[in-house]
Parts: structure tokens; C-alpha cells; sequence
């Protein structure tokens, strides 16, 4: 159902109202996910829909900029887990519109969180950097990551951070719920 809908930046409502019941009645036969110990979340998960895309702002129910009016072109979205470390990474390539006739530049942001799983299926998640590494053509330019605030300005943890749901589990797919109502399904990559 999700196929042709470019993670959800083309989906009309009534595609996000029929994600959404089809994603409901899997999570009904499921049953809850008990997260716990497990190494389930291990891995590299690709996006292949968002409901917040579908919103048309790039961030969904947060402040982004429409999808449309941007100056760059979303590529693909991951969510790289590792369960040993605490460690949450949603990496997004992008790629910066440029005038004719130069190529245009395309990056990989890397958004590095720590994690914490809370109950049976809550994650939290806390913001810790930006890495930024050049692409196509670009790679002699070494990853940088975007300057931060000094340690006694930065927000907070409790600002730089977010939950979300995992609702549904198994080898191949993941589906969640965020703490802004998003709906966010992956697959493994």
C-alpha cells in the first residue's frame, strides 16, 4: 500500500486513512511489542513511509519546511539502531538543488541520538550531534559535524528529546507510533 507513495510525501488523505487501519489491524493480531533485552531493534531499517511526510512540511506536526518549497530533495531515509551501544542514528540524504550546469549536492546527515527503551515498547530518544558527510563526487571533503552550543547552553536533554511507540515487530518490518502522532513504518535494508 505504501509503494509509490515516496515515504508518504505523495500520499493523499485517503492514503494515510488506509495506512493507517491496515497498520492497526497488524498491530491488533500482533499484539504488544515487549521490547526488553532483546536485540530485535538491531540493525539498519529503511523508511518507507511516514504520516508526517504526508503532512507536506519535512517535519511533520514539528516545524519544517514544506516539502515542495525547500532547496533540496529528500533521498533516502534509514534509522541505524545499535542495541550494545544505546545508540539511535536517522540518516537522510539529501540533495541540494544547484543551477544548471552543476551537479547537484548531495550529502548524508547523520542525526545521532542516545536511547533508552521505557516499559514494554516506549523509546526515548535524545539528540546528541549532527555528522555530515559529503557525496557523489565530493567525498575527498572529510565528514564535519555541525557545530554545537557550548555544554552550559545547549537545551536540556528533556528539549532534544522525543518518545516513540514500536507497535509492531518482527525480522523484517517495524512500525511506530510517535510522541506527535506520526505513523512510521520500516523495513530492514
Amino acid at each position: 500500500m505504501v509503494a509509490g507513495l515516496d515515504r508518504g510525501l505523495l500520499a493523499r488523505e485517503s492514503d494515510q486513512v488506509n495506512i493507517n487501519a491496515i497498520a492497526e489491524q497488524l498491530e491488533g493480531k500482533c499484539g504488544p511489542v515487549k521490547l526488553g533485552d532483546s536485540d530485535s531493534l538491531q540493525g539498519r531499517w529503511r523508511l518507507v513511509y511516514s504520516s508526517a511526510f504526508a503532512s507536506g512540511s519535512l517535519g511533520g506536526m514539528r516545524p519544517g519546511p514544506p516539502a515542495g518549497a525547500s532547496p533540496f530533495t529528500l533521498g533516502q531515509v534509514y534509522q541505524r539502531i545499535d542495541v550494545f551501544a544505546k545508540e539511535l542514528d536517522n540518516i537522510v540524504e539529501l540533495r541540494l538543488r544547484t543551477l544548471w550546469p552543476l551537479p547537484p549536492i548531495v550529502v548524508e546527515a547523520t542525526l545521532a541520538h542516545s536511547y533508552e527503551v521505557i516499559g514494554d515498547n516506549v523509546i526515548k530518544i535524545v539528540f546528541e550531534k549532527t555528522l555530515v558527510k559529503p557525496k557523489e563526487g565530493l567525498e575527498q571533503v572529510p565528514p564535519f559535524t555541525l557545530p554545537q552550543l557550548p555544554e552550559f547552553l545547549r537545551p536540556s536533554a528533556g528539549l532534544r528529546s522525543g518518545t516513540f511507540e514500536c507497535t509492531f515487530l518482527d525480522q523484517n518490518m517495524r512500525i511506530t507510533r510517535g510522541d506527535r502522532g506520526e505513523l512510521r513504518i520500516f523495513v530492514m535494508a
